[in-house]
């Protein structure tokens, strides 16, 4: 099963500081990414990577294993390198990869060639133009689960501001390729920690542009995110009447709520069923 199918929200926490995993497990995202990247300095990569193993490998309490990813330094690094070695060691894996700044499907094959049949989802993250140019072939790649919009080295590269207009145009560029190889895409952390109506507004617009989940870098964040993109009541039990109809159907055309119910939107109304598995209070 891919573990991407219904994450609406994700929090990042530092590799570096195993002391925050536990709480931000309780801040109620759907899945919690310890980060071996960015937000590790260099002289603390080997460190947060045995932490990072470890909580995985324990599971990071009841209930909370599938929830533990990992987002890995870019394989075309000598530190993400090391991170697949640990990982190709270790006694359990994430249920999802998170990779850094891939620019190719060979990236892809390199995570496949070093983990094997092992391996986990991969979620490769789009940062660059050059990746961008590649997002269709790397989304269709086997072994990808969703991707990733890596909005601030993407903003730096474009020496804009790492806001949503700037980036509107790379993003449904994204989106596209995402759609096309049929999964999940992810929004990129909204940086303005005390602006919760900005996040707000900035999950809204990425909803409603076909990304399926928005990442978070502060637990506060959690709450709005999955209020914008997780399907309330009223969806989930309209979606489940509307299946037990399509259902009853045949799988045919058929009236439903006053509008033809066919295939392509009985699809939108399974993500919304997809959904439900994956939130946590």
């Amino acid at each position: 099963m891919n573990a991407a199918i219904g994450l609406s929200s994700m929090l990042f926490v530092p590799g570096s500081k195993p002391e925050r995993y536990a709480k931000a497990l309780d801040a109620g995202a759907d899945a919690v990414c310890i980060d071996l990247e960015d937000s590790v300095p260099e002289s603390a990569k080997a460190e947060a990577r045995a932490a990072a193993v470890a909580a995985i490998g324990e599971g990071g309490g009841e209930g909370n294993g599938q929830r533990l990813v990992l987002r890995i330094n870019g394989v075309r690094t000598r530190a993400g390198l090391e991170d697949l070695i640990a990982l190709a060691d270790a006694a359990a894996l994430p249920s999802l990869l998170f990779v850094p700044m891939v620019e190719s499907a060979a990236e892809v094959g390199v995570i496949l060639g070093v983990l094997g049949n092992r391996a986990p989802g991969i979620v490769p993250l789009i940062e660059t133009v050059k990746g961008l140019d590649a997002a269709a072939e790397i989304a269709s790649a086997p072994g990808v689960a969703a991707m990733m919009f890596g909005g601030g080295d993407f903003a730096a590269e474009l020496g804009v501001a790492l806001a949503w207009e700037p980036l509107r145009s790379a993003r449904g560029a994204f989106v596209m390729a995402c759609a096309g190889a049929g999964i999940p895409a992810i929004d990129v952390p909204f940086i303005q920690l005390d602006d919760a109506e900005g996040l707000k507004t900035e999950a809204e617009a990425a909803k409603a542009l076909g990304f399926a989940a928005k990442a978070a870098i502060h637990p506060a964040q959690v709450a709005v995110i999955n209020a914008v993109f997780r399907p309330t009541p009223e969806q989930i039990a309209e979606a489940l009447e509307a299946q037990k109809v399509f259902d009853a159907a045949g799988g045919a055309a058929v009236r439903f709520n006053g509008r033809m119910l066919e295939a392509p939107i009985m699809r939108r109304y399974q993500r919304i069923l997809a959904m439900q598995g994956n939130q946590h209070a």
